[in-house]
Order: structure tokens, then sequence, then C-alpha cells
């Protein structure tokens, strides 16, 4: 058996507060890994899934990374082609940290590989976006498009794919805290309501308009006064166990802001430099610690190089 190729693929965090399926950035350190390989035998096979044990269907059309690649391979007239996955999970499934795009993303930048890349990294896109959507059923690059092109991606239009990369200011670092529950992106966007008042449409609209600008112009004031969603937020943070606490904590501790990263139960506060993110994690996980509640967290730079292959 050939030793094939293997991608990593990182974890996300979307939304940043108020870019609800707009804005989205990678981070580094977990994310998930599949290793792609060519076989004699036609057709798609999934032959081992490992770090998410009865959570993950090997069936390709009920697995997003097989729903990517099915769609990869068909795009490329190479429905034929035998080929196997693995697919390694090195982040909790329903954690709100992007696990079913990093899966979709790194099965295609592999196959696209062992095929010898027949498309760009930028057109691979739509591939690994319907392998997410197989499992959320929504249309959305927030996840995607970081993981698989690095950096923070602002989407334009989701359905045009229509994506635009947003300078990243040297030093921020971010802050993970997931407490041991899951909450499926699917749930958590059955819950939103479809109206928005005219105020709050006019807040988010500043807000994410200025984020922005705080980014291009690496102004950590503005960025901090924008990090504020008045619209998913409030309508998720009964979902995610002791929230507002663990957010009052972040804020306490200086950073820059504090939210639901994704669909949660994972949050996130974004930091000036590591320094200030490893104590912001720590204060964190005190809350939950304090009520014997488990939890994984991190700190993390910004990913500027999205999947990599190893």
């Amino acid at each position: 058996m050939n030793a094939g190729i293997k991608v990593f693929a990182p974890a996300t965090v979307s939304n940043l507060a108020c870019g609800f399926d707009i804005l989205g950035v990678a981070l580094e350190k977990i994310g998930d890994e599949v290793i792609a390989r060519l076989t004699e035998e036609p057709g798609l096979r999934i032959t081992r899934i490992k770090g998410a044990p009865g959570k993950i269907s090997k069936d390709p059309e009920k697995n997003t990374a097989g729903v990517a690649t099915m769609a990869l391979l068909k795009h490329l007239g190479e429905e034929k082609r035998g080929v196997e996955l693995e697919i390694y999970k090195k982040m909790p499934v329903g954690s709100g940290l992007g696990s079913s795009a990093a899966s979709a993303v790194a099965a295609v930048v592999a196959v696209n590989e062992i095929l010898r890349r027949p498309l760009s990294r930028r057109e691979l896109l739509p591939f690994a976006m319907l392998g997410e959507q197989s499992a959320d059923g929504a249309w959305h690059a927030d996840n995607v498009a970081p993981s698989l092109l690095g950096g923070i991606i602002l989407i334009r239009d989701n359905h045009s794919l229509d994506i635009q990369r947003i300078p990243a200011p040297k030093g921020l670092y971010f802050a993970i805290v997931k407490p041991d529950i899951s909450v499926l992106t699917a749930d958590a966007r059955a819950v939103l309501q479809q109206a928005l008042s005219l105020e709050q449409l006019v807040i988010q609209t500043g807000n994410i308009s200025a984020l922005i600008a705080g980014f291009y112009n690496a102004d950590f004031d503005l960025i901090s006064r924008s990090l504020k969603d008045v619209v998913i937020e409030p309508q998720r943070a009964h979902l995610i166990p002791y929230f507002y606490e663990v957010k009052e904590a972040a804020l306490k501790n200086g950073v820059l802001g504090c939210s639901i990263s994704g669909a949660g139960p994972s949050i996130f506060a974004l930091c000036r430099n590591s320094i200030e993110a490893e104590k912001t994690a720590e204060v964190m996980s005190m809350i939950y610690k304090a009520r014997q509640i488990k939890t994984l967290s991190f700190t993390s730079p910004i990913n500027l190089e999205g999947a990599e292959i190893r």
C-alpha cells in the first residue's frame, strides 16, 4: 500500500461576533488530517476514521470528506478513479470550531494533490463547501474558506463565493475554551429568528464595517469597540452553560472582545498577544472548573497558510 498524501486542515473561528456567516479566521494547533491514496479498485472508500468513535460514518455519502471528494472527482471526470481516505479527527465534533469543514477541506486538498493539482487552491472551495453543507444543510463559507486558504476571510456573498482576504494585524492571539458539551450547527441555526429590528441592523452593520476597518488599520481599539454581536449571540447564549460569566471573566482580563465561536459551545476571546491569551484561557476555564465541568482550552495565533501538506 502506498503512503498517500497527508493534509492538515486547521480549525476555525467563524462569525467573529458581528460577522454571522460572512467572517471567519483560521487557527493553528488543532484541526483534522486526511490521508488520500490512489488504489486499483474503482470508487471512493473511507477506510479509517480515528478520533471520533461512533460519531462519523464511513459511508462517503454521509461524510463531509466523502461528499466533498465525490463532488471533486465528478467535476474532474474521475468518478471511477480508485481513491481511499483515512480521516483523523484532531478536534472535537460539534465544537463550533469548524470540524465538518476541516475534514472536507483536508480531503479535497489531498485528493487534488494525488491527482497532480488539476485545480488551484481557490478552485477547490465549492467542493469543500458541498461537503460541509451535507452536515448542517447551510451554504456558508466562513469555516471552509479560512480553513482552506488561511487568514481572516470576509465573504461578500456566500451564494457566489465572492470572498476577500482581510489583513491580520500582527500580535493577535485567540484564547479558546470549549466546555464538555456539543452543539450541532443545525440545532444552533434552528433557534435563530428570521427577522431583526432596524436598530439591530444599524448597530450590527456598523460593528462589522468598523471591525474590517480595524483589521486593515491594525487599530486594536477600534477592533475592541466593534467585536460586539447584538443579533446572534443573544439568541444562542442559552445553549452554552455559564456563557455570560465566561465572557465577563475574559473582558475583565482586558481582551479585545469575547463571543461564541461559530455555533458554539466553544467561546473565543481575541487578545493583543500570547501572554494575554494564556491568562485569558485560564480565567475562562476557571468558570467551568469551579462547577466541575471539563473543558478543552488552548491559545492560537492566526494561521495564515490554511490547509497544508504534511
